[in-house]
């Protein structure tokens, strides 16, 4: 889960602190950028693990409430795709910090592949994953806007899931100020390191793609190729000729490489004209390498939420339940039942006695006449 862009991040001695959250308890860091912390807490009920994303700043203002509840709702709003970290909740910390508890994720692919390539066969999977979970997201009018490796983590199923979307746009409504400066360089587009824009679908296909390139080659597509460090600027200007360098050491990978440089093409109309596209084009090398085919998985814009279906200020969540409950008021029910048949009247046995000598002498009439009529039935 990587850092969130929002303004100026809190004091470092308040930011190492977790926060107490009722209902988690508090296991350990899992890592901080510089305006977000992320922690693993155990929720009390339902019992599970889950990573809590803490930002580093209260909800001073209506722009910053406005800006937390857009990437709490961009986020849950596609957490029903398989690809999508899952938020579980969205609230406010005992000290005041605002924070985000969701699927916790046990490490990144990048960390897995610790900086040497991925299997090919893995690089496709993962990105046809990606490119669905992405034309999900662009489908519902939400731009990610910081794709990049260490944003893709591993759910405990071992899958590819996208996190962060904390440098969200909303249908063009940016987050606030400084947020294309928060897009992570190495695998941004010419046209957002130039400042011509912040994000569009074209510069995320660009995302993916160096994203992709990253994990078969082990490097970002436009680092150093001698594996020096290198000052940002140097790694703008590569960024901005956008000469493709194949994939290095690698065998076979022309087909690949062929896709990818679709992607980083230096103007935008030259590379894929949506995720979907660009997953189907994986989809087909997965064919052409002899791959099992990953199913493109896309949740139809009209199954999701739009952001315009919630409006208004939201607070604290008013429990339904009533002070007096069904279990209560069947108890209670039962209780006055019982009262009623105990205050029903009782017969006392002087006044059966009437009832009981009026019933002897029926039967005693009956018995003659059953007795006469047998005997007139013998003559």
């Amino acid at each position: 889960m990587g850092k969130s862009a929002r303004s100026s991040p809190m004091p470092k001695s308040a930011a190492v602190k977790p926060p107490r959250i009722s209902g988690f308890s508090y296991v350990r860091p899992l890592g901080s950028g510089g305006f977000a912390q992320v922690y693993q807490y155990e929720q009390d009920m339902p019992r599970r693990v889950v990573a809590i994303k803490v930002l580093g700043e209260d909800l001073a203002t209506a722009s910053d409430r406005s800006a937390f509840e857009a990437e709490a709702d961009a986020m849950a709003r596609l957490s029903s795709h398989p690809s999508i970290v899952s938020i579980f909740s969205a609230s406010v910390s005992s000290d005041g910090r605002p924070y985000i508890a969701m699927e916790y994720c046990p490490e990144s692919f990048r960390n897995r592949s610790k900086g040497s390539p991925v299997p090919l066969e893995q690089v496709l999977d993962a990105g046809v994953r990606l490119s669905g979970a992405l034309e999900t997201a662009h489908q519902s009018g939400v731009l990610h806007r910081d794709i990049k490796p260490s944003n893709v983590l591993l759910a405990t199923t071992g899958r590819p899931v996208l996190a962060d979307f904390g440098i969200v746009s909303l249908r063009g409504q940016m987050r606030g100020e400084g947020t294309s400066q928060a897009m992570s360089i190495p695998w941004a587009a010419p046209e957002v390191v130039s400042g011509q824009t912040s994000g569009t679908i074209a510069s995320e296909i660009w995302s993916l793609g160096a994203t992709l390139y990253t994990f078969a080659a082990g490097r970002a597509p436009f680092a150093s190729q001698d594996g020096k460090r290198q000052t940002q600027e140097k790694l703008q200007e590569r960024i901005m000729r956008a000469v493709y360098t194949p994939v290095p050491g690698a065998t076979g990978y022309e087909a690949f490489d062929a896709v990818i440089a679709r992607t980083l093409a230096k103007q935008p109309e030259q590379r894929f004209a949506s995720m979907r596209e660009f997953g189907a084009a994986l989809q087909q090398l997965q064919l052409h390498y002899r791959f099992n085919v990953t199913p493109l998985d896309v949740i139809e814009s009209a199954w999701v939420t739009p952001p315009s279906a919630v409006r208004g200020v939201r607070g604290p969540t008013i429990s339904t339940v009533q002070e007096s409950s069904r279990a209560q008021k069947r108890a209670e029910l039962a209780q006055q039942q019982r009262r009623d048949r105990t205050d029903e009247p009782r017969r006392s046995p002087s006044a059966l006695k009437p009832a009981l000598i009026g019933a002897g002498s029926a039967v005693a009439v009956l018995g003659i006449a059953a007795v006469v009529f047998a005997l007139m039935g013998g003559l």
